[in-house]
């Protein structure tokens, strides 16, 4: 059984380390095993599972999700992290150390073929500058992506979920919802973390799913969200018009997609949006 790591095991890995946590990497480490045991409980996976953990830090998380059965492809772009992951694993769980295996890469430039099998599960606590652009970008890349879990900031957490008519609801709402659906499940408290951030943070889980019924491509798609929400406040014939090429063609594109002219972006849906690339692409 996995020894999962406490705050005197976390500050004493630091000190061995001299690992100093940064801002810029997002290092917040967790530092409480039942937060690490209800994330994998929460993450469902199991012993037929292959986890894809971004950014493990010192093994909190790694060591939970190891228990479960699960094999895990642990990706850490800091290069001493890497290196003294799988000497943690072989000292806490040397039974789960065949299990694991760690790639020092940068989530973002993560390609298929750098991984060992089709991971079927993303479980990681993100960084918080970062986290929606790894997520989009790991399931764009990797189909095989069913479900997710994700600790991240509790406004990017909200942004994520957020529907249609929500003040909140943009482009990582929409481009979300383009894969499947998000859902935020669960606040975290601050002092589960090494060093306290000075944010809240929740888990989002997600579940792949049938992208909308659209012949348009998905940076089609993408681009008119884009264009949508970098105006929001402005209607989507506005909103749109450099996009389309022109006001007056947005209100037509708009109207052969059957969406009023007179919306904004945060009104409509993701199969809107697509409904809208494809007709700019058929009258192209």
């Amino acid at each position: 059984m996995a020894q999962l790591l406490g705050p005197a095991e976390i500050r004493g890995l630091a000190a061995e380390l001299d690992v100093q946590p940064t801002k810029k990497l997002g290092q917040n480490f967790v530092h409480d095993p039942n937060t690490v045991r209800r994330i994998v409980e929460l993450s469902g996976v199991g012993a037929e599972d292959t986890v894809l953990e971004v950014g493990p830090g010192l093994g909190s998380l790694t060591l939970g999700l190891l228990a479960s059965g699960a094999h895990v492809v642990a990706v850490e772009i800091d290069p001493v992290l890497a290196t003294r992951l799988p000497v943690t694993v072989r000292e806490r769980a040397p039974e789960a150390a065949a299990r694991l295996t760690v790639l020092e890469r940068d989530a973002l430039r993560l390609a298929p073929g750098e991984l060992p099998a089709p991971p079927t599960t993303l479980v990681a606590n993100l960084p918080y500058n970062i986290a929606v652009p790894v997520v989009l970008h790991l399931l764009a890349e990797l189909p095989s992506l069913s479900r997710a879990l994700v600790m991240v900031q509790t406004e990017v957490a909200d942004r994520m979920a957020a529907g249609p008519g929500s003040r909140i609801y943009g482009v990582p709402s929409v481009k979300l919802a383009w894969y499947g659906k998000a859902r935020k499940v669960a606040p975290v408290p601050r002092a589960v973390f090494w060093p306290v951030p000075n944010v809240d943070s929740a888990l989002v889980s997600f579940e792949r799913a049938a992208r909308p019924d659209t012949a348009a491509d998905r940076a089609a798609v993408f681009a008119v969200v884009d264009a949508a929400f970098a105006q929001r406040r402005k209607t989507l014939r506005a909103a749109l018009a450099s996009w389309a090429g022109s006001a007056e063609r947005a209100g037509a594109v708009l109207q052969a997609a059957g969406v009023d002219p007179r919306a904004r972006g945060e009104q409509i849906t993701v199969a809107d949006f697509a409904r809208i690339a494809e007709r700019q692409r058929s009258n192209a």
